[in-house]
């Protein structure tokens, strides 16, 4: 596990920062099972929506920043991703909560179903968290970047489990969090044997001495594993 305790909470494929009072999600991916030439195994708006209620209610958060990727496709927005996103809007209105919007590489079409608060980077209250997707190298100085992008899971005993990865010191003299994505349709990309070359985000340095963690919600607690470089010998 991490050798010291981390100013942040790791709940269901969400971030809880305390002392910002803000709670982080990536890779929402609204119409993706729209754009899919198969049927969804779930109504992926609808799960989203409901686990982000849950979510609410747990944290109650001033903030709640979407760290890129809210929409999947490209090159249109497919039929009924509209209304999506606009009870997702409701959903973070209805808990007395602001919504941020720190647009991914997915979010071209953003503006034409989204007329909130959009930025490439967010300060959270804290004055120590920059929020952004990923994709591209943070302009702003922070203590802390979190992000999304690259859909981190790990296989633990054949299972392939969304994960967080924490790279202390990682970027710039920064810390980095890194979310799986929101959606539970994103397979995400095993992280096991990845180098940091293996990385799409251009702030994964030195994986190997990040680590991961997994949520077990039934337990109700955070699993920590040893550092990536550790595991691509245990696991």
């Amino acid at each position: 596990m991490t050798a010291d305790p981390v100013p942040f909470e790791f709940l269901e494929r969400a971030l809880y920062l305390p002392a910002a009072e803000g709670l982080v999600l990536a890779d929402v991916h609204l119409g993706r099972a729209a754009a899919s030439n198969v049927d969804a195994p779930l109504d992926d708006a609808r799960d989203v929506r409901e686990r982000l209620e849950g979510l609410l209610e747990r944290t109650t958060p001033e903030t709640v920043v979407i760290a890129g990727d809210l929409l999947h496709s490209f090159s249109h927005v497919p039929r009924g991703v509209e209304a999506e996103v606009c009870d997702l809007e409701a959903t973070v209105a209805d808990a007395g909560a602001r919504l941020v919007v720190t647009p991914g590489n997915h979010d071209t079409m953003l503006e034409s179903v989204f007329d909130g608060e959009a930025t490439p980077e967010c300060r959270l209250s804290d004055g120590e968290t920059v929020v952004c997707h990923g994709h591209e190298a943070p302009s702003l100085d922070a203590e802390r970047y979190v992000v999304g992008h690259d859909h981190p899971a790990l296989s633990v005993d054949g299972r392939k489990l969304p994960c967080l990865l924490y790279g202390p010191d990682a970027y710039r003299g920064a810390d980095v969090v890194m979310l799986p994505s929101f959606t539970r349709l994103a397979g995400g990309a095993t992280v096991n044997g990845m180098r940091s070359g293996d990385f799409q985000t251009p702030l994964a340095d030195g994986v190997g001495d990040w680590h991961p963690a997994i949520r077990d919600e039934s337990a109700g607690e955070t699993l920590w594993f040893p550092p990536l470089g550790e595991c691509r010998r245990l696991l």
